[in-house]
């Protein structure tokens, strides 16, 4: 089912297209020569930003330079923090046991913004959990290509079902990272989609609800919107590479607070 599932949303009418751009740009924006030295690095400032959009996104809107300063502790600003920090040693549960982790993103996103009895628990109707059950199978099904078709299948699903109390879209935006990770599309987390979600907030919004209506139309958009997305982010990393590994080799500040 999860073959023909994304079989059938990637052949939407220019789905497969956006897809295809949006591959060719992360190629060619992971041949950077200065990710060789610096990889590591880069990753962890592309993070960082993609922590504070992810935040902006669910209302929490702060300046990089004061997160990084340590001097922010807004709990949804400081639960994106910890997803993203996460996300990495995250990959094999992802794979094996996507509810484990979906929990866990929760525990880490949510954490002080709800009750504790609250954290790491989904809170749906049937429907929505029969419809999270097979998000699940979707992600831990071997045999099913991931992608960016997948992780933003992933990522408006879980918005759409609102599943998660308080912070459920930084938990939907750490899932679809991790995914997009998982499956080997952005291997070393380089690409912050977040980033590119932010810079078009109004389109990501009108996006993710018309994917919630679950018609070809909205679902069409929503992927077109992802492609368009993991195309902004490819440049933005080019952005990242140029201030954490200049040409001369002065080191950056530290990317996370603390």
């Amino acid at each position: 089912m999860g073959d023909d599932l994304l079989a059938g949303v990637r052949g939407l009418p220019g789905v497969a297209e956006a897809v295809d751009q949006a591959r060719s740009a992360v190629d060619a924006a992971y041949r950077h020569p200065a990710l060789r030295r610096a990889g590591g690095r880069v990753a962890a400032e592309v993070a960082l930003h993609a922590a504070v959009a992810s935040a902006a996104l669910a209302g929490s809107r702060y300046d990089v330079d004061q997160v990084r300063a340590g001097t922010v502790t807004d709990p949804v600003l400081q639960g994106a923090l910890r997803c993203a920090e996460a996300v990495p040693g995250m990959v094999e549960t992802w794979r094996r046991a996507p509810r484990q982790a979906l929990a866990r993103l929760h525990v880490l996103a949510a954490r002080g913004a709800v009750a504790d009895e609250r954290l790491g628990r989904p809170e749906t109707d049937p429907t929505g959990a029969a419809r999270l059950d097979v998000l699940a199978d979707l992600v831990a099904g071997g045999a099913t290509p991931g992608g960016l078709v997948r992780a933003a299948v992933v990522h408006g699903e879980l918005l759409a079902l609102r599943a998660f109390p308080g912070p459920n879209g930084v938990v939907a935006r750490a899932a679809a990272r991790l995914d997009l990770i998982a499956s080997g599309f952005d291997p070393r987390g380089l690409i912050g989609m977040e980033i590119g979600h932010l810079e078009r907030e109004p389109e990501y919004v009108g996006a993710a609800g018309a994917f919630a209506t679950g018609t070809r139309d909205g679902v069409r958009a929503w992927l077109r919107h992802c492609g368009t997305v993991a195309r902004i982010a490819a440049e933005r990393l080019a952005e990242v590479v140029s201030r954490v590994a200049p040409d001369d080799g002065e080191a950056p500040s530290r990317p996370f607070p603390g």
